[in-house]
């Protein structure tokens, strides 16, 4: 009989010490088979370490990456939330959003972690290679310090699971030169490395094969000395300018060649104007044909949300974003069209999923200010204590 195998840890912690004799934090998700899909238990498992590190005089600054050359990470784990929206559509207390014990225990815990990364007074430096979707980008937009590679392809595809781009997606999205984050929002189109810096979504661009430079240069700075953050800024830009010069193949940004399309057609008066040009665009590139095809294909419930929140943060600190969006995640669990999403690409794969509302002109307004109905006393909210 084989003795029984530990089960392996979705995050590996580990410290490094550097020259000076301060350490380096560096978590490591360590999920391939799953592209490192943010579950609960990696959420369980990043925050009370982030939250030592924090506190923690000798740590200098954090390392959030990855296992593997494929993804940091594509997105969240939508197994365990496909099971839990079943059993709560078929339940008595269906109508109410606080029902679904494990969604509002998900997001709760994903978006306090987030808003930690936000906030975090150490810098972190996320090493954004490979895929990065949904929850992946919700880890990597708050850090400090963003490194894309030239296989790092980043998006938030949410619209064709019937969800919205959430992770404090409505807060980053809706700060993105002119009309980009509408309409990322809307195609979920695929962003590279240039994409990533114009959108504001990374920091610095770094041949993959750099890392181990990075690091190696990292544990050579004198840690500690109140600019811990210019000194981690001072590597990276070396590392950067290293890249360049190295002749690094790092493709030009689509969102900034098709920069005047996008405005022209994400600044028109409507959400249905919007949706109606984007669709009857006669192109042949195929980053924007990929695009059409992903919205036409996609939830316009969805198309909805991610528009209205855009609109509704404007002025909303991070925080209430993040209150906020947990209440619509909440109800998009509650409703069919998330549920649906699921079943159609990942659980039963028939790529044909059955949108209700079928078409944005079936969404009144009535139905989308639905989603933001919040069951709960400002005081009581489960996030209530994130911040102002």
């Amino acid at each position: 009989m084989n003795p029984s195998v530990a089960p392996v840890a979705p995050v590996v912690f580990e410290e490094l010490t550097a020259a000076n004799g301060r350490r380096i934090g560096v978590a490591t998700l360590a999920s391939e088979k799953t592209l490192h899909a943010i579950s609960l238990e990696m959420v369980k498992l990043l925050t009370p370490q982030l939250r030592q590190w924090q506190a923690d005089p000798g740590v200098a600054m954090v390392i959030l990456q990855a296992q593997g050359e494929k993804a940091f990470c594509a997105g969240g784990d939508l197994q365990h939330l496909y099971r839990s929206m079943r059993e709560h559509h078929a339940a008595p207390d269906r109508d109410d959003i606080r029902g679904n014990r494990y969604a509002a225990e998900f997001f709760e815990h994903e978006y306090r972690l987030d808003y930690l990364i936000h906030s975090f007074s150490k810098p972190i430096l996320c090493w954004g290679h490979g895929i990065v979707m949904g929850g992946g980008i919700g880890l990597m937009a708050g850090c400090s310090h963003r490194v894309v590679t030239e296989k790092s392809r980043l998006a938030m595809p949410e619209i064709t699971i019937g969800l919205y781009p959430d992770v404090g997606g409505s807060w980053f999205l809706a700060r993105m030169p002119g009309k980009t984050g509408v309409f990322l929002a809307l195609t979920g189109a695929n962003l590279n490395a240039n994409d990533a810096l114009f959108a504001g979504l990374a920091d610095y661009r770094v041949a993959h094969a750099s890392k181990a430079a990075v690091i190696d240069a990292l544990l050579s700075q004198d840690w500690g000395q109140g600019r811990d953050a210019e000194l981690l800024d001072r590597v990276l830009a070396a590392a950067q300018a290293s890249s360049q010069a190295g002749g690094a193949g790092f493709a030009p940004s689509n969102l900034l060649g098709h920069l005047d399309q996008i405005e022209a057609l994400c600044r028109q008066p409507s959400l249905p104007e919007i949706v109606e040009g984007i669709l009857a665009l006669q192109t042949e590139d195929p980053w924007l044909l990929k695009a059409i095809a992903t919205l036409r294909a996609g939830s316009p419930g969805s198309a909805w949300l991610g528009y209205a929140l855009q609109k509704r943060v404007r002025h909303l600190s991070l925080a209430q974003v993040f209150r906020l969006e947990f209440v619509v995640s909440l109800h998009c669990a509650a409703r069919p069209d998330f549920v649906e999403g699921i079943r159609a690409l990942i659980i039963e794969k028939d790529q044909k999923p059955q949108w209700r509302p079928a078409s944005l002109a079936e969404a009144t307004p009535q139905w989308v200010e639905g989603f933001f109905a919040d069951p709960w006393p400002a005081q009581e909210h489960p996030l209530a204590d994130l911040g102002a």
